[in-house]
């Protein structure tokens, strides 16, 4: 029996990873100038095999009193190799006291 060749895994380099930080800020910063809102945080970060890249933010859509009640949109955002924005959608919205990960993708 012949055994199965894995694809090898490209290893990351120092490179990639500030590569990655500087479009997770990218995203941040375009998506917030785009939307009007206020970034939060930056949930997910992955680089397609394409070279794109696929980014979801937290963005404060309404705040509230206590901070607890604000709500919150996920937004999946996509971006060339270079970090220029393609497009985004929002994926999700809760409060941001809400534990559920239900109905995210890969949620509980």
């Amino acid at each position: 029996m012949a055994e199965e060749e894995k694809p090898k895994r490209r290893r990351r380099t120092r490179d990639d990873r500030s590569a990655g930080a500087k479009v997770a800020l990218r995203a941040r910063r375009q998506l917030g100038e785009i939307t009007g809102l206020e970034p939060q945080a930056v949930t997910s970060l992955e680089r397609q095999d394409d070279g794109t890249w696929r980014v979801t933010v937290e963005l404060l859509e309404l705040s509230r009193l206590p901070e607890t009640d604000d709500l919150l949109g996920a937004y999946e955002v996509e971006l060339d190799e270079s970090g220029d924005l393609l497009g985004y959608r929002r994926v999700r919205r809760y409060t941001r006291s809400q534990t559920n990960e239900a109905g995210v993708p890969g949620g509980g």
